[in-house]
């Protein structure tokens, strides 16, 4: 069974019909959907799924809740030592939903560090993502981490540059990851 993470900036609330139109895709080839429990993306989607009646979801949750399931779905409850519900609280979350995963469908503000790191993960695992990058209304498939620089040359330059410099990034991302940790 094919497993497709989706995931997005929580900045991003509105499914425009592009959006719509991919997401369909994946559930008329039956996917399993493998989707998180923020605001912003991630409900946007959820809300998507549950108005179409997809069942075929498991919302991923750090701690011992969920705080959005929309659609009443199975839950994988990813523990979690943390004390405080940070960046990296709510990554070992997304790091779970990337080891499962075999694609990726991304909603990127240009910004989110959260959102990035999730590509990435997935690249490094060498999974291709879909990336929507709102800022520029485009649609950028990514199938290795060296076409990165590529969606970051999408970003307004100021963020580009920032981005390429926490990346540690010129012309070709690093090709190791250990753990990306934007916290």
């Amino acid at each position: 069974m094919t497993n497709v993470f989706l995931g997005g900036s929580r900045r991003i609330s509105r499914l425009n019909a592009e959006i719509r139109q991919r997401i369909d895709n994946v559930l008329s080839k039956g996917f399993t959907v493998l989707i998180g429990d923020a605001h912003g993306a991630d409900k946007a989607m959820q809300k998507y799924l549950a108005q179409k009646g997809y069942r075929n979801v498991t919302v991923f949750c750090s701690g011992k809740e969920c705080r959005n399931n929309l659609g009443n779905w199975k839950t994988e409850l990813v523990p979690t030592n943390r004390m405080t519900r940070d960046f990296r609280y709510y990554s070992q979350k997304d790091a779970r939903m990337s080891d499962h995963a075999d694609y990726g469908f991304f909603l990127w503000d240009g910004k989110s560090k959260g959102t990035l790191n999730n590509i990435m993960r997935l690249l490094t695992r060498n999974r291709s993502a879909l990336v929507y990058l709102s800022s520029r209304k485009i649609f950028l498939t990514i199938k290795h981490i060296n076409s990165l620089n590529e969606v970051i040359n999408h970003c307004d330059p100021k963020t580009a540059d920032s981005l390429r410099r926490m990346l540690e990034i010129g012309e070709h991302p690093r090709d190791q990851q250990s753990q990306f940790d934007f916290a």
